[in-house]
């Protein structure tokens, strides 16, 4: 019993995955169904702007929404987080494919943002 309950915990959410582990998981998966003879970094930016695409279609016709998304279904809302989360997926993918640490790159790239564009004095 208190397997099926540490089970069922684990599947609600996972807390603070890293972008290195998420990258692991992807490697894994695609070495499994033996799919990395198609990650190239051309196939998996196509593959990206794709999803991509697909995540437009969600906001296409409605406007401005507010923050939290507050007058959207719940089912809107589990469609937007899979096609957030297909983007992630392949962006994360083909970083790694590239060889570039993009937790690294990125935090490197919030500091440059920060010098270029330095808050207003008030």
């Amino acid at each position: 019993m208190e397997e099926i309950e540490e089970i069922s915990v684990a599947e609600q959410k996972v807390v603070d995955i890293s972008l290195k582990d998420l990258a692991k998981k992807l490697e894994e998966f695609a070495k499994a169904r033996d799919w990395e003879k198609y990650h190239s970094p051309r196939n998996l930016l196509l593959a990206m702007v794709g999803e991509v695409g697909e995540l437009s279609e969600i906001f296409q016709w409605r406007g401005e929404v507010g923050k939290g998304l507050p007058d959207w279904e719940e089912s809107d809302k589990e469609h937007l987080a899979e096609e957030l989360s297909d983007v992630l997926q392949y962006l994360i993918r083909l970083s790694d494919i590239c060889g570039i640490d993009l937790g690294d790159a990125a935090t490197k790239k919030i500091v440059k943002n920060a010098v270029k564009y330095p808050p207003k004095a008030c």
